[in-house]
């Protein structure tokens, strides 16, 4: 297994917010316009899973498999070229600030993995990136 794992983002709401919005996948209804088009497409979900159609690699879906309130959400892959479990850690800076880290883990063959190492790090940062812009009110 190959890990992945993001900067450390800091987000301006409690932590108890964030998490309260990231395992319950059906917040993702207020942030749908944020999604760009161009990069991902069929973007569907519900309280706890999550299916987008990213080109070229296809469709792509993520169940919730654990959630460890407040602190963190963990997803593992169902329909995805390459098995993958994702974690998002939460945890307090203070009463009204938190800090985020986006985790993967996958099962990547060794001949792919030169190939797909660095677009995959890019993408667990990309996610980390967009987690930290949401408005956790």
């Amino acid at each position: 297994m190959s890990k992945f794992e993001s900067s450390i983002k800091t987000i301006p709401y409690p932590q108890e917010n964030v998490y309260r919005n990231i395992s319950d996948l059906s917040n993702l209804e207020r942030i749908r316009d944020r999604v760009p088009s161009d990069k991902i497409q069929e973007f569907s979900f519900d309280t706890d899973t999550v299916s987008v159609s990213v080109p070229p690699v296809g469709q792509i879906t993520m169940r919730i498999v654990e959630r460890e309130e407040p602190k963190c959400v963990k997803f593992e892959s169902e329909n995805s070229p390459m098995p993958f479990n994702l974690w998002i850690q939460v945890l307090p800076i203070d009463e009204q600030t938190s800090k985020m880290k986006v985790t993967m883990q996958a099962d990547i063959p060794m001949m792919l993995k030169a190939m797909v190492a660095s677009p995959l790090q890019d993408g667990v940062e990309k996610v980390a990136d967009a987690l930290a812009q949401i408005p956790y009110e």
